[in-house]
């Protein structure tokens, strides 16, 4: 499925429905009274967040939404019906802000959350209502209130418990491919992933989230490559898996680029857990990996672990190790 983490929605919730300013009818009723009934509410119009959703694709083909409106009041003292209610899907992580792109209203983080994003408008009021003792035939009503409207922006975050970033062609989506139930694709070839993939790693009778951000290149911060439009998935994410492939020439280079990377983007991902994983180790010889290991993990905060994603027992090894990081 096309992939679309950004876009732009007008939403109107549905004016209210006028009042009524009837008068009874009757037979042998010669002077019947008001019975006007009051209007309906306008529907509103909610968001709600889906477990099932990963992107916000739909909302580009449609990008007006209006809410019903409400029915006016009738004779007899009937109010209208009010309008339903319009619910709009979007994905956990989304974030919805104003017109500008700037002001946040609300963050979906959970599942089954809702948001009033426009408020129906109130009914009118029927003529019954202003019937008193010194005006007995009152031939006042109010009109239904007009539903509140707006312009907003929908932002999909991904939330997963690892994020996985590397340079292109680091091993990310083989590797999410082999833990996961997630079917990325795989070539060998610059920007394979084009859009953040998720999967769900099982071990033990637990469940990790996993994101495979794509491949990260000098001056993403700015735009370059694919840009900060997927470095900012990097922000929800609980841990970072930096994985990188064994047989670069300089892996401290390698690995200080996707660093740099990530802290001009934003220095609060320095506070986040970080596992090293060096990946491909299939490609060299046992002694020659020991020695690059040693060599590479001097003056490493973080972990290092070695990863061979056609090796079973190394699959299972690295779960073990992903499921205590986040449990």
């Amino acid at each position: 499925m096309k992939f679309l983490d950004q876009v732009k929605i007008y939403v109107k919730a549905g004016n209210g429905g006028h009042g009524s300013p009837s008068f009874r009818r009757e037979k042998f009723i010669e002077y019947g009274g008001p019975d006007g009934g009051d209007g309906g509410k306008g529907g509103s119009v909610l968001l709600r967040s889906e477990r099932n959703l990963n992107t916000l694709i739909d909302y580009r083909f449609q990008q007006h939404h209006k809410a019903e409106r409400g029915e006016n009041g009738s004779g007899k003292n009937r109010t209208g019906r009010g309008g339903d209610n319009l619910f709009l899907k979007v994905p956990i992580g989304t974030q919805v802000f104003e017109e500008d792109n700037k002001t946040l209203i609300y963050d979906f983080k959970k599942e089954g959350d809702e948001f009033i994003v426009a408020n129906g408008g109130k009914g009118g009021l029927g003529n019954t209502r202003f019937k008193s003792s010194t005006n007995r035939a009152p031939k006042k009503f109010t009109k239904g209130t007009i539903g509140e409207e707006y312009v907003i922006w929908l932002q999909l975050k991904t939330i997963a418990d690892i994020g996985i970033v590397g340079l292109p062609n680091a091993g990310k989506s083989s590797l999410l491919a082999a833990i996961t139930n997630a079917t990325p694709k795989i070539a060998n070839y610059k920007f394979t992933t084009l859009n953040p993939n998720l999967g769900v790693a099982s071990y033990d009778d637990k469940e990790i989230t996993l994101a495979d951000i794509p491949g990260l290149v000098e001056g993403a911060h700015e735009g370059i490559g694919l840009g900060i439009k997927f470095l900012k998935h990097v922000e929800r994410c609980k841990i970072l898996m930096h994985l990188i492939d064994i047989t670069n020439e300089d892996l401290e280079i390698t690995y200080q680029q996707v660093k740099n990377e990530l802290v001009s983007y934003s220095k609060e991902l320095l506070k986040k857990k970080e596992i090293i994983v060096l990946n491909k180790t299939d490609l060299l010889d046992k002694s020659e990996v020991k020695k690059i290991i040693k060599n590479f993990s001097k003056n490493k905060d973080s972990e290092v672990i070695t990863l061979s994603t056609l090796e079973r027992s190394s699959i299972s090894k690295i779960k073990a190790k992903l499921l205590s990081y986040v449990s």
